[in-house]
């Protein structure tokens, strides 16, 4: 084969080192958002104690700040329960593969950075029926003429490149690299969000599970309530009006019993859900709330930008349109191919693949829009607008997670004060049914002081162990707000993005 042509060569290599070193468009700078020096809910006093005393160096806190944060509850069954979700949870699984499915078109732009290289082998045969003159095929071979058969075997091989000038290719790239960043941080974010689910259900099931026991200790002493009442009216102590009403007051909590078993039924099947299994799969065992809920470090807003998965991905997204502004602006500058082709041809096959049957071309071409009514001026605009939208986006998801973390805080904070208030209405109300029990056991008050005072130290108990299961429910929420110990960090690198 002939040498390529000196000035060709030039010309190429020129264009390697060109595009090597031009981008046209905007340099990315991730976005300012609007994170105050502290947040304005203060966290409860237990809490404070605990950072206050380094809390974050002990255990079980570093298992929250490697993103298994449900050990802070030390539970094993619920841990053993979180560790499912992300085995085996089907949302994360599916956003898992469209993950791959990002890091795969990672390597499909990539491509467009080096040169593609085809071939199309072919033998064609054609025949004439009347006297010609000669043929001379593309290599120069002379074919007589006359009616007859001829044949050619061809096999040619065809480069093409196109440099990247003005780094739309690699821009390109990168936003592609962005982009299934973008969705690894998604799939961290659903992680987390059906793990947090998953404990707030478990919380609810065993809060239900509390109320059930409550309900089973409240039903027995109206059990033996109504016998008093009835051995009292045996002999004309009380009357037939006391006997209804200790029924009627038995048979109401014997029925919100029944009915707390819908509850938890529909828990446990949520949970099962969660883990990829079907609701027939899987048994929770009875357990009653008793611990309340543990410290969580808040830190400081500004931290929320590198602990909250969604920020993370929504920035990645702003990375990714900022590149698509470049992209749109390379279309203003002139685009260079490079074309080459070579190969074997001849008319027969037992010369094909011999040198004199080469072949081959090499040659740029240079094209350039002059005139397009403003599309190109349309096009960077629109991903100027797109840009924007995703910069409104990233920080309004900003605010939202401050929003979510002082909503959390204000709510373990009242609840913590109303849980020690309804404490004491427990020891009023139970104090109170002591009093009407001995009254109406001497005579002195009626059954309906008794039936009073039992409604209310019911009412009590109720309410504090609702608010147990709220308050742990509030504690889980606020470590999602936070992120879970997540970590901007653990974002796949550019490296990772592109390895196959």
């Amino acid at each position: 084969m002939n040498r390529v042509p000196t000035p060709w060569a030039i010309a190429l290599l020129a264009a390697l080192l060109v595009s090597t070193g031009c981008v046209v468009g905007p340099n990315y700078k991730r976005p300012a958002a609007v994170t105050p020096p502290a947040f304005g809910e203060q966290p409860p006093p237990n809490f404070k104690e605990a950072e206050a005393a380094g809390w974050k160096q002990s255990q079980p806190g570093d298992a929250y700040f490697k993103g298994r944060w449900w050990e802070l509850y030390n539970d094993p069954a619920l841990n053993a329960l979180e560790e499912q979700v992300a085995a085996s949870n089907q949302n994360v699984q599916q956003l898992e593969a469209q993950y791959r499915q990002a890091k795969a078109l990672v390597s499909v732009s990539r491509a467009a950075l080096y040169p593609v290289v085809t071939t199309s082998p072919s033998i064609t045969t054609s025949g004439s029926g009347g006297s010609s003159a000669n043929n001379i095929t593309s290599n120069g071979t002379v074919v007589g003429g006359g009616s007859g058969i001829r044949s050619t075997f061809n096999l040619p091989f065809n480069v093409s490149w196109e440099p990247d000038l003005w780094g739309n290719i690699r821009r390109g790239v990168s936003a592609s690299v962005n982009s299934a960043q973008s969705v690894a941080a998604q799939v961290a974010n659903a992680r987390l969000l059906f793990q947090a689910e998953l404990a707030q259900d478990y919380f609810g099931l065993h809060g239900n599970d509390g109320e059930a026991e409550l309900l089973t200790n409240t039903e027995a002493s109206y059990e033996e309530y109504l016998t008093l009442t009835k051995n009292r009216f045996s002999v004309g102590i009380a009357s037939d009006l006391d006997v209804a009403q200790a029924e009627s007051q038995l048979y109401a909590v014997q029925s919100q019993l029944l009915d707390l078993g819908v509850e938890r039924a529909t828990f446990e099947h949520a949970i099962a859900i969660l883990i990829g299994k079907a609701p027939a799969e899987l048994t929770i065992p009875v357990v009653s709330l008793k611990a309340e809920p543990p410290p969580v470090p808040s830190g400081v807003p500004s931290e929320l930008l590198e602990r909250r998965p969604d920020i993370a991905s929504s920035e990645r997204q702003v990375a990714a349109a900022n590149e698509q502004i470049g992209i749109a602006m390379a279309a203003y500058y002139p685009t260079l191919s490079l074309t080459a082709t070579a190969g074997l041809e001849n008319s027969s096959f037992t010369k094909w693949f011999t040198w004199p049957s080469r072949f081959w071309s090499v040659g740029p071409a240079l094209a350039e829009t002059l005139f397009d009514a403003g599309k190109r001026r349309g096009v960077v605009a629109e991903q100027q607008a797109a840009y924007d939208a995703t910069v409104a986006s990233y920080r309004q998801t900003v605010l939202t997670a401050m929003q979510q973390v002082e909503d959390n805080l204000a709510s373990l904070r009242i609840l913590e004060n109303e849980a020690a208030k309804v404490q004491e209405t427990i020891g009023a109300a139970d104090r109170t049914l002591k009093i009407s029990d001995a009254q109406y056991r001497a005579g002195t008050a009626a059954y309906l002081t008794v039936i009073t005072s039992q409604a209310a130290l019911l009412s009590a108990q109720v309410t504090a162990t609702s608010l147990l299961t709220r308050r742990l429910t509030a504690s889980v929420t606020l470590i999602e707000a936070l992120g879970g110990g997540w970590n901007e960090s653990e974002l796949p690198t550019r490296q990772d993005v592109a390895s196959r």
